[in-house]
């Protein structure tokens, strides 16, 4: 918008004041919902509309003017949903009509009228009166037009919102799916939650946190990444069943799929182990799409994606060894498997730990295949240091990743609970931290009191809320989901 236009919007505003309206009134009046409108209106045709006189009031903003000299057409919208009003200068007096005709795209204004039928059979609104709830000081990108610029979209979401249908599905969706999940295991006997996002210690993930301080306390802090510990002290308290949906925080790159803030649904039930959560994943999943999608059936990133029937459960070991010919667990140290990665010519192999070295492979050369709801099970038990060892292979333990559309979109174990285990675990991880792994896991030792008094056998479950809208709402970048996610600082 040129500063020109700008000048001019600012110069109506003042001769509204010079005029004795107010510009930004505190009450609107009665008004009927457009969609309610349609609702009740749109069956009847024009011989009906004019034999019996319907009144309405009808708010919203301006999205386009036409005029037409002593005609004028205008299109609002209220709540995604639109409507046309007309003003005829032989029908109101000269200053209601000047008024209307000085109105600005991007206005917010109540109308009433009676409602008729233009020759092209569109309902429209009559106005009689008008009344200017909101001015607008600026314009808005034409829709017709949209927004070319992706940065533009995201740093002014109001925007894209206002001109991006697609834009707007995908916040529908998105609002829709927490909402599909929370019904789903309140339906289950989980009880939501909440626990801190400022923690003296961060753990329940390998990632690294942000930091900051509490001044009062001269403490440092950080931004949780993971619920993961706090839901299970609650475990432990006799909680039997809890879930909490909120927001988490990881120190990482950004990529289509990864944002430093983003969504975690994560839930654990007592007396429950890992073949229970994926029976839990899998129903959910699917009741979640037919609330939101209604269909099993969907398509993401050009792929058709089928949600319904048992989903695939593959060793994760396995996995990796069809995919490359590499079996890692044959590779007992960080040397002979970065031989075996080297021999195969699948990469330099330079990650600094066996167990990134395993997730590497994984991530390159099976991941991107994993298009089908698919469980990848029974990981290796250095890169699950919270997860209770497999009763077939104690190198092993009962985890699994569920993926869609060659994306995770959660992690899920048998939790540990024995925390003798549980501190050995935490005190390797403090070794592969002092080995360059910066995402090792800290020792807790408040978590690890907590596991002594006693918890029961558990399944536990973190499921990314963005990844999940991004398949079912087919949008392959997580930017696109999160309202308003993280960008680089604006150059001015």
């Amino acid at each position: 918008m040129s500063e020109q236009e700008r000048e001019a919007r600012r110069a109506r505003l003042e001769a509204l004041r010079s005029e004795g309206v107010d510009p930004f009134p505190a009450t609107v009046g009665a008004w009927l919902p457009i969609g309610e409108l349609r609702e009740r209106y749109e069956p009847m045709d024009s011989e009906s509309l004019e034999a019996e006189a319907q009144s309405v009031a009808v708010v919203g903003r301006i999205m386009a003017s036409r005029s037409f000299g002593k005609l004028l057409f205008l299109r609002i919208v209220e709540a995604g949903e639109s409507i046309q009003v007309s003003a005829k200068k032989n029908q109101l007096d000269d200053a209601t009509f000047r008024f209307i005709r000085d109105l600005d795209v991007g206005d917010f204004v109540r109308f009433e009228g009676n409602l008729w039928r233009t020759k092209t059979d569109e309902l429209t609104v009559d106005a009689t009166s008008v009344r200017l709830l909101s001015k607008s000081l600026r314009g808005l990108p034409e829709k017709w037009h949209g927004l070319s610029d992706v940065e533009i979209r995201y740093r002014q979401r109001y925007l894209d919102l206002l001109v991006n249908e697609d834009a707007r599905r995908i916040a529908v969706v998105r609002s829709r799916t927490v909402s599909a999940m929370r019904r789903f295991l309140d339906a289950r006997g989980f009880l939501e939650v909440e626990t801190p996002v400022l923690q003296p210690l961060y753990g329940g993930a390998a990632a690294r946190p942000f930091t900051t301080c509490h001044n009062t306390y001269d403490q440092e802090l950080y931004l949780r990444i993971s619920d993961e510990l706090y839901l299970k002290r609650l475990v432990v308290g006799g909680l039997d069943r809890v879930y909490e949906i909120g927001h988490d925080f990881r120190n990482e790159g950004v990529s289509r799929k990864h944002n430093p803030e983003f969504t975690m649904m994560e839930c654990y039930q007592a007396y429950a182990d890992y073949r229970d959560i994926m029976e839990l994943v899998e129903s959910m999943v699917r009741s979640i799409a037919m609330e939101v999608r209604g269909t099993l059936q969907i398509e993401y990133d050009g792929e058709k994606i089928d949600l319904a029937g048992a989903w695939p459960r593959i060793p994760l070991c396995q996995a990796i060894d069809e995919a490359t010919g590499v079996d890692v667990l044959a590779c007992e140290d960080v040397d002979s498997l970065r031989a075996a990665i080297r021999k195969k010519k699948l990469g330099p192999g330079d990650s600094s730990t066996w167990a990134t070295l395993v997730d590497d492979l994984f991530s390159d050369h099976v991941e991107p295949t994993l298009v089908q709801p698919t469980f990848i099970t029974d990981h290796p038990v250095e890169l699950s240091p919270l997860a209770k060892r497999s009763q077939d292979d104690p190198r092993l333990v009962e985890r699994f990743e569920p993926f869609i559309g060659a994306m995770e979109i959660g992690n899920a174990f048998s939790e540990l609970n024995d925390p003798d285990d549980q501190r050995a675990r935490m005190e390797e991880q403090l070794r592969s931290q002092a080995e360059g792994d910066e995402e090792a896991h800290p020792v807790d030792e408040d978590f690890l009191r907590a596991l002594e008094h006693g918890m029961p056998p558990t399944g536990g479950l973190g499921m990314g809320i963005d990844r999940l809208v991004m398949i079912l709402a087919d949008a392959p970048n997580i930017r696109e989901v999160i309202l308003f996610p993280h960008l680089r600082s604006e150059i001015r």
